[in-house]
């Protein structure tokens, strides 16, 4: 019966195959749910806009835009291409940190930007990306099979974290921690040693709030690292060395480790109420704007305390406010779950990727996309310090939208060849 179908025939069948293909090449939560925020953070910039022109809103869209572009690009690029590009870009990379440092721009107490043609740029948004990709490779030639395989790890993400943590950013600082012990876990490190290499900040963290604490810490940590460590005398001396340095250090990074607004900002979470009108202004202005929305809000362009600019930098750290407000609590739990659809199908993807280096990009993409969701939610309803952490795919800045494009170009890329895997 086929055979009498003829060339035509076959013709037919073949688009009609064709168009299936194209139809499961569409990742339609990698590519909506991004694209919805980004339409409804259009109209949250333009009413956080509405009585200044710090920004146009317009230029969220259109940098948005470029971003899909990239994004399309590299979703039909196989990334195994990219491997013998990890270094040099990951030296370019660093090279812009430096740069920063000798010519960049400074803003907002920050030197964390680079003028290029009018365009200010943040070389550290890409510096995350390019942590990721040569992490991957890292972890995928040289697993960590021995506490020295560590070293390989720790001197990628090192570098443009200390050049990051001196410009002063403490936010994004703290990602690289996040990249780096959840691509340890997913790449098989035993889970005793990420509690070890946590260990330390625990212990600065009892030193300096609760020292009757580091009585118990202290002696839980040895013994994990003589149950999970081999050299088990070399394992405890080390923990031991760490952990007492860890302790009598904290006081003194504290007091100069940190710029004096960054210590407002670890404290004054635990009460903003303490300096209303200083560090703790932004904390309070925030939960009020996004209580002020109820169920439903205020509705689009319609806040009145964003109108009237209540809440400083609204348009960028803090877009989730003027989302509470416009969009009510409704709005502010379609966002939440979005975020969540989001990494589901980033974990889905890195769990069926062809490669292990491929699946540590993607779950090293979902690490860098969660860490700042929660942590710049928890920020603008009071959880949280205030870290200067942007939303994903909401919060106005060029570099970290076309970042977050890039990034979900090359995990559409992942899922796209793994589709094709299973089909052949």
């Amino acid at each position: 019966m086929l055979t009498g179908l003829g060339r035509s025939g076959q013709k037919l069948f073949s688009q009609s195959g064709s168009r299936r293909r194209r139809t499961r090449d569409r990742d339609w939560i990698l590519w909506g749910i991004p694209l919805a925020m980004i339409a409804v953070a259009g109209l949250l910039i333009a009413s956080t806009q509405r009585q200044a022109n710090y920004a146009n809103w317009y230029q969220h869209w259109i940098t948005a835009g470029v971003g899909i572009g990239i994004a399309l690009l590299l979703a039909r690029l196989s990334m195994l291409r990219l491997k013998p590009l990890l270094i040099p870009i990951y030296g370019a990379t660093v090279i812009s940190l430096v740069a920063v440092r000798m010519i960049g721009t400074t803003a907002l107490g920050a030197q964390r930007w680079i003028s290029i043609g009018g365009v200010h740029v943040q070389p550290s948004e890409f510096a995350k990306l390019a942590a990721i990709l040569l992490l991957a490779a890292v972890l995928d030639r040289h697993p960590v099979e021995r506490p020295v395989d560590l070293l390989r790890p720790l001197a990628v993400i090192s570098l443009p974290w200390l050049l990051v943590f001196i410009q002063p950013d403490l936010g994004t600082s703290l990602v690289f921690g996040a990249l780096l012990l959840t691509m340890l876990y997913w790449s098989g490190m035993p889970f005793e040693w990420l509690l070890l290499l946590l260990s330390p900040l625990m212990t600065a963290l009892l030193a300096g709030l609760f020292p009757w604490g580091l009585a118990a810490w202290i002696p839980l940590t040895l013994a994990i690292a003589y149950r999970s460590l081999p050299w088990k005398r070399v394992a405890l001396a080390l923990v031991s060395l760490v952990q007492g340095a860890s302790a009598l250090i904290t006081p003194w990074l504290w007091q100069n480790g940190l710029q004096d607004y960054q210590r407002d900002r670890l404290v004054l979470f635990l009460d903003p109420t303490k300096d209303p009108l200083g560090g703790g202004y932004h904390l309070l202005q925030s939960t009020v704007g996004i209580g002020s929305g109820g169920l439903f809000g205020t509705g689009l362009l319609q806040g009145q305390l964003t109108k009237l600019r209540f809440i400083p930098e609204q348009h960028t750290d803090f877009i989730f406010s003027a989302l509470g407000e416009e969009t009510g609590f409704l709005g502010t739990a379609l966002v939440v779950v979005g975020f969540m659809l989001l990494m589901w199908r980033l974990l889905q993807v890195a769990g069926r990727a062809r490669s292990d280096f491929e699946s540590l990009v993607v779950i090293g993409v979902a690490t860098m996309l969660m860490f700042q969701v929660v942590v710049n939610i928890f920020m603008t309803i009071g959880l949280g310090p205030v870290t200067g952490i942007p939303l994903p795919f909401l919060s106005y800045g060029r570099s970290a939208m076309v970042v977050n494009f890039i990034a979900l170009g090359l995990c559409l890329s992942v899922a796209r060849r793994s589709r094709r895997a299973l089909v052949r």
